[in-house]
C-alpha cells in the first residue's frame, strides 16, 4: 500500500513538473505605427485558447502561456493584427501594429495630434472601443463627461442636442475639429451636434486637448480643442453588421464592409445605419439616416488620393422651452420627462418645437511623400448644410389655455387651434407653425508641410482658407386650419400680406464670411528627454451680410466688407525626467477676431458694430505626468485669462431699437486637474480624476447707448466682477472600474459627480450690485454600468454590448437659467433616468 501511494504521489509530481515545464512567459510592447506611441488595452492571445492579456498604459504585456510553443494573437482596434510564433520564453521587443486605415497618415499630419511625453499639453485620448463600449443612447459629447474639465449633459434631452463646455467655456471657445478640419460654425461659433449624429459609429479615436492644445491653424480653442479622427479607408477586407435597441423604442441597425487594400492600391469603405426612436422626453420621437463613405488610391510610392464623405439626416422633437421645478414636478410623467413643446393634432403626435437639418461634410486629401523625411498633406473640403427649426407665431399654442388637461405641462391642443383659425374665415390665422431656416455653403481648404530637418528638428506650416454663406429665413410651414397669415412687423417686405406655406417673412439674410491665414510649428528634440514646441499663426476674417427682407433699407442691400486681423502664439516644453515622470509647462497668448453675430447685432440690418474689436485670450499651464507599470496619471494646473469678451444687445422696440457693445469684460478660469488609471491586477483596472476650477468675472464696465445722431439715449451698467461663471460644473469627480472575466468578457462601473455648477445667466443683465447671488444647481452624482462580450458565432465573430445609465434613476436637474438667484423661479432642465441598450455586431 505504501508503495502504490509512493508511485502515485511521483507520477503526479511527474505531470505537475510537465505543466510547469510546458508553460511559457511571452514578453513585449506593442506600439502604432500611425503615431508611434504604445497602445495601451491591445489585447493578446494564445491561439486556439482564450488565455490572454492586455498591454498596459506604456504598451507592455507579459502573458503566461498554456503550452510551451504556439502562436499568440496581437490585436487592437484600428489596426492589422499580428501573429506571432514563440517557443519557450520569448521577449519580442517591440511589436509595431500597422493601422489598418488607409488615408490616416495624412489626416494625422493636418489634425494635430497630441504625443503622450512629448506634445506639452493636458490631454485625453479615447479610442474606438471605449466609445463603442460607452455610448450606447447617449449623446456623442457625454462620451468625454469622465474626462477632466468637461461638462456635458443632454440639455433638453432630444436627439443630437447635448452639449459640452470644457474649463468652464461652451462651444463658441472650444475648436471641435473633425480630421483636423474645424467646424465650429462659421457666424458664432456653436457647435450643434446633431448636424453630426452619426459620428459615435465612424469615431476612429478622439482626443481632447484641454487649453492651448496643439492645433496649428486659428481655431476659438480658449477652453481647449475636441480633435475628433474619423475611420479612413480600412485595408482589411471585411465588415460587420450591427443593431442595437433601447429603452423608449430606440432601434439602430446598419452595416460596414471594406474592400480591403487591392494590389492596384485601391481601397474603400461604406458604412450606413438607421436610427428612431420616440425619445426619453415625451414628444421628442426621432429618425435619421447615418452614413459614411470613404475610398483611397495609392497613385505610387509618392502619392495618395483619399475621398471622405459623412453626413446624418435627422429630424427629432425638442424640449426647448425650459420649466421650473415646482412645474416639472406637479407633472403626471414626472420631471426627467416632461415637456411643454407638443401635443396631438388629429391624433397623432405634433411639435411646437422641432429640429431637422442635414449637413454632409466630404473632404479630398492627397499626401505626397516628397522624399523620407519631408511630406505635403493637402485637404480641400465642402459642407453643404439645409433644415431649420421650428417656431410657432401667436399667443394661443403654449398657454395653459390650450392644454389637454388641467396643468400647464400637459400637451397641446393643436386641434382647438386648427378649429378656431378656420372659424376665423377671412381674418386668416392667428396663430400658426413656421421654421427658422438656415442654409449654407461651405468650403475650405487646409494644406500643411513637415519637414523634419534632422533628428532634432521639425518643422511644418501651411495655410487655412474658408469660404462661407449662410442664409437665414423664416418660413410658412403650417397655417393650422386658416387660410393665410398676416405678419405684423411693418417693417419687412411681407407686412400686409396674406402669407401662404412656403412664403418667408420676418427675416431673411445671407452672413458671408472669408478667412484665410498661415500658420507654422517648430518641434525641437533639443536632447532624448527634452522636447520644445513653438506654434504661430495670423488670420484675416471678412464679414459680410447682405438682407432680402428689411423694407427700410435705401439703396444697397449688401454691407461693406468688415475685416478683423486676428494672431497666435503659444509655446512650451516637456521634460522626461525619466522614464516614468516628465513635467511640461506652455503658455500662450493670441488676439480672436469676433464672430459675425458680434459684427452685426442687428439681423435686419446691413450697418456693422463700429465698437466690435478682438478678444484677447492669455493662457498659461503646468503639468506633471507618472507612467508606471501600474499606475499612470496627470496632474495639471491651468490659468487662462479672458479679456475684452464682446457682449452685444439692444434697447427699444421697432423702429425705436437701438443696439450697444459692451468691451472690457474679462474672466478668469484657473484650476487643477488630476486623472489617473491603475492597473490593480491582470483583470481590474481603475481610473478616476478630480477637477477642481475657479471660474469668476473680474470686471466691471459701462457704456453709452447713441443713437444715429450721436446723442446719448441711454447707459448699460455691468457689475459682474467676482461673480462665479455659470452653465457648467466647477468641480467634477470620476471614477471608473474595468474588469476583465476573461480575454473576450468585460464589465464597467463608472461613477460621475458634478457640483459647484451655477446656473446660466446673462452677464450684461447685471445691473445693480445689489442683485442676488446666482442660483447654484444642486450636486449630483450617477452611475453607468455594461458589460462587452465577444464571442464566435459560426463563422463570425460576434460582441455583445450591453449598458446602463444611471442605473439608479437619481433625479437631478442638468441645466438651469437664473432668474432672481432663486431654485423657485429658475427655468431648468432635467436630467435624464435610467435609460439603457442592448447591442449587437458579427464581424465578417
Amino acid at each position: 500500500m505504501k508503495k502504490t501511494t509512493k508511485i502515485l504521489l511521483t507520477v503526479f509530481a511527474l505531470c505537475l513538473t510537465t505543466v510547469a515545464m510546458a508553460q511559457s512567459t511571452i514578453t513585449g510592447k506593442v506600439m502604432g505605427s500611425d503615431m508611434d506611441a504604445p497602445l495601451p488595452g491591445a489585447n493578446i492571445i494564445e491561439k486556439g485558447t482564450t488565455n490572454g492579456t492586455n498591454t498596459d498604459f506604456d504598451g507592455n504585456f507579459t502573458l503566461k502561456t498554456r503550452a510551451s510553443s504556439g502562436e499568440i494573437i496581437i490585436s487592437y482596434v484600428g489596426y492589422v493584427s499580428q501573429t506571432i510564433s514563440f517557443s519557450g520564453d520569448q521577449t519580442l521587443e517591440t511589436v509595431t501594429l500597422q493601422s489598418s486605415d488607409v488615408g490616416l497618415e495624412e489626416i494625422m499630419i493636418t489634425a494635430s495630434v497630441a504625443v503622450d511625453r512629448k506634445t506639452p499639453v493636458a490631454v485625453s485620448t479615447i479610442k474606438a472601443a471605449e466609445i463603442e463600449l460607452k455610448l450606447g443612447t447617449q449623446e456623442f459629447p457625454e462620451i468625454l463627461k469622465s474626462t477632466p474639465g468637461v461638462y456635458a449633459t443632454r440639455a433638453g434631452g432630444g436627439y443630437g442636442d447635448g452639449r459640452v463646455n470644457l474649463r468652464g467655456f461652451d462651444s463658441e471657445n472650444v475648436a471641435v475639429m473633425i480630421n483636423g478640419v474645424p467646424v465650429n460654425d462659421m457666424e458664432n461659433g456653436n457647435v450643434y451636434w446633431s448636424n453630426w449624429a452619426g459620428l459615435g459609429d465612424v469615431t476612429s479615436s478622439l482626443q481632447v486637448q484641454r487649453g492651448l492644445g496643439a492645433s496649428k491653424v486659428a481655431v476659438p480653442s480658449v477652453g481647449g480643442t475636441i480633435n475628433i479622427i474619423t475611420k479612413t479607408t480600412d485595408a482589411v477586407k471585411g465588415g460587420n453588421i450591427m443593431s442595437s435597441i433601447g429603452n423608449d423604442g430606440y432601434l439602430k441597425y446598419g452595416m460596414t464592409y471594406s474592400t480591403g487594400l487591392t494590389e492596384k492600391g485601391f481601397a474603400a469603405t461604406v458604412s450606413a445605419s438607421k436610427i428612431s426612436g420616440d425619445g426619453y422626453v415625451d414628444g421628442t420621437e426621432f429618425s435619421g439616416y447615418n452614413y459614411f463613405v470613404s475610398l483611397s488610391q495609392q497613385i505610387n510610392d509618392a502619392h495618395r488620393l483619399s475621398f471622405t464623405a459623412f453626413g446624418a439626416q435627422q429630424q427629432h422633437g425638442q424640449r426647448f422651452n425650459r420649466s421650473t421645478i415646482e412645474e416639472l414636478q406637479d407633472t403626471d410623467s414626472g420631471p426627467q420627462t416632461a415637456n411643454k413643446d407638443w401635443g396631438y393634432k388629429n391624433g397623432e403626435v405634433y411639435h411646437q418645437s422641432y429640429n431637422f437639418y442635414h449637413k454632409p461634410q466630404m473632404s479630398l486629401n492627397h499626401l505626397w511623400n516628397i522624399n523620407d523625411n519631408s511630406a505635403l498633406s493637402t485637404a480641400v473640403y465642402a459642407s453643404f448644410g439645409s433644415g431649420g427649426g421650428r417656431r410657432d407665431e401667436g399667443s394661443k399654442i403654449g398657454s395653459a389655455d390650450y392644454r389637454i388637461g388641467l396643468t400647464g405641462l400637459q400637451p397641446i391642443d393643436f386641434d382647438r387651434v386648427v378649429r378656431e383659425n378656420r372659424d376665423n374665415g377671412v381674418d386668416g390665422s392667428s396663430d400658426i407653425i413656421s421654421s427658422s431656416r438656415n442654409s449654407h455653403e461651405w468650403y475650405g481648404i487646409l494644406s500643411t508641410y513637415r519637414n523634419e530637418i534632422n533628428d532634432k528638428l521639425t518643422i511644418s506650416g501651411g495655410l487655412d482658407g474658408r469660404s462661407y454663406v449662410g442664409s437665414h429665413w423664416y418660413q410658412v410651414d403650417d397655417l393650422l386650419g386658416g387660410q393665410f397669415f398676416l405678419d405684423n412687423e411693418t417693417d419687412t417686405f411681407a407686412f400686409g400680406k396674406p402669407l401662404q406655406v412656403g412664403d418667408k417673412y420676418n427675416k431673411d439674410y445671407d452672413g458671408v464670411v472669408l478667412r484665410y491665414g498661415l500658420f507654422g510649428q517648430a518641434e525641437y528634440q533639443l536632447t532624448d528627454s527634452f522636447n520644445l514646441f513653438m506654434a504661430a499663426d495670423v488670420s484675416n476674417s471678412s464679414y459680410k451680410q447682405k438682407e432680402f427682407m428689411n423694407n427700410t433699407i435705401v439703396g444697397s442691400r449688401e454691407s461693406d466688407w468688415v475685416d478683423f486681423l486676428g494672431y497666435g502664439i503659444k509655446g512650451g516644453g516637456n521634460y522626461n525626467l525619466n522614464s516614468n515622470n516628465n513635467v511640461f509647462v506652455n503658455v500662450g497668448y493670441f488676439s480672436k477676431a469676433p464672430f459675425l453675430d458680434n459684427v452685426f447685432l442687428d439681423e435686419d440690418g446691413i450697418i456693422p458694430n463700429e465698437d466690435a474689436v478682438n478678444e484677447k485670450v492669455f493662457s498659461a499651464e503646468l503639468g506633471y505626468g507618472f507612467r508606471g507599470d501600474k499606475l499612470s496619471a496627470n496632474v495639471n494646473v491651468y490659468y487662462t485669462n479672458w479679456l475684452d469678451k464682446s457682449f452685444g444687445g439692444s434697447i427699444g422696440t421697432g423702429e425705436d431699437i437701438f443696439f450697444y457693445n459692451l468691451q472690457g469684460i474679462d474672466a478668469l478660469h484657473q484650476g487643477v486637474e488630476v486623472d489617473f488609471r491603475y492597473k490593480a491586477t491582470g483583470n481590474l483596472t481603475l481610473t478616476g480624476m478630480v477637477s477642481l476650477g475657479n471660474w469668476q468675472w473680474k470686471s466691471n464696465v459701462s457704456a453709452d447707448i447713441r443713437n444715429q445722431a450721436g446723442d446719448i439715449v441711454d447707459v448699460v451698467e455691468v457689475f459682474a466682477d467676482g461673480i462665479k461663471v455659470g452653465d457648467a460644473a466647477q468641480t467634477t469627480f470620476a471614477l471608473g472600474a474595468n474588469y476583465n472575466f476573461a480575454a473576450r468578457t468585460t464589465v464597467y462601473v463608472d461613477y460621475n459627480y458634478a457640483g459647484d455648477n451655477y446656473a446660466s445667466y446673462d452677464v450684461t443683465n447685471r445691473g445693480s450690485n445689489d442683485l442676488p447671488e446666482v442660483w447654484q444647481i444642486p450636486d449630483f452624482g450617477l452611475f453607468d454600468v455594461g458589460i462587452r462580450h465577444s464571442f464566435d458565432m459560426g463563422s463570425f465573430e460576434a460582441t455583445l454590448l450591453g449598458k446602463v445609465n444611471n442605473a439608479f434613476n437619481t433625479e437631478y436637474v442638468s441645466d438651469a437659467n437664473d432668474i432672481d438667484g432663486s431654485a423657485f423661479k429658475a427655468q431648468v432642465y432635467y436630467g435624464p433616468g435610467r435609460t439603457y441598450s442592448v447591442g449587437l455586431k458579427l464581424n465578417f
